[in-house]
């Protein structure tokens, strides 16, 4: 990829979160985005995009919870609440993109990993100073709702 695709697929990806900001369930959302065939193989690859952003972003926080002893729900809910468009439109187009709802199911792997470690690290008298909620569900306030959209 050129560094002149590179940032033609953040243009992209900005775009859609522009429109995302007015109306997440707006059906013009992937319309007439400029090379999207070119840039993301069409629709499913802009959501594929957009969900390596959120997952990163979601990585980053869940390994800070972890280093502040914070519930790992706690990353979900911030970063939802830093950017409720991308949340949106991952949300609405999950039942509509098997590749998303794949990349969502390892997004929950990568959750319940953190979850998994801060559990041990509060076992081992390590990071953390006290247990989140037990159970998977402790991992994301959103865990129910990505599961059952499965």
């Amino acid at each position: 990829m050129s560094w002149n695709d590179f940032h033609a697929r953040g243009a992209v990806l900005q775009l859609v979160l522009e429109r995302a900001r007015v109306d997440p369930g707006d059906p013009g959302l992937f319309v007439d985005l400029p090379d999207i065939q070119k840039l993301f193989g069409g629709p499913d690859g802009v959501l594929l995009a957009l969900e390596h952003r959120w997952t990163t972003h979601l990585a980053a926080k869940l390994d800070q919870a972890i280093e502040d002893g914070a519930p790992p729900n706690t990353a979900w809910t911030e970063l939802t609440a830093e950017q409720p468009e991308l949340r949106a439109v991952l949300d609405r187009y999950a039942r509509r993109s098997p590749s998303l709802r794949a990349a969502q199911h390892a997004e929950r792997g990568m959750i319940g990993a953190h979850f998994n470690a801060q559990v041990h690290a509060d076992d081992s008298g390590g990071l953390g100073g006290g247990r989140p909620e037990s159970g998977a569900a402790a991992a994301s306030p959103a865990s129910e709702s990505v599961v059952s959209r499965c």
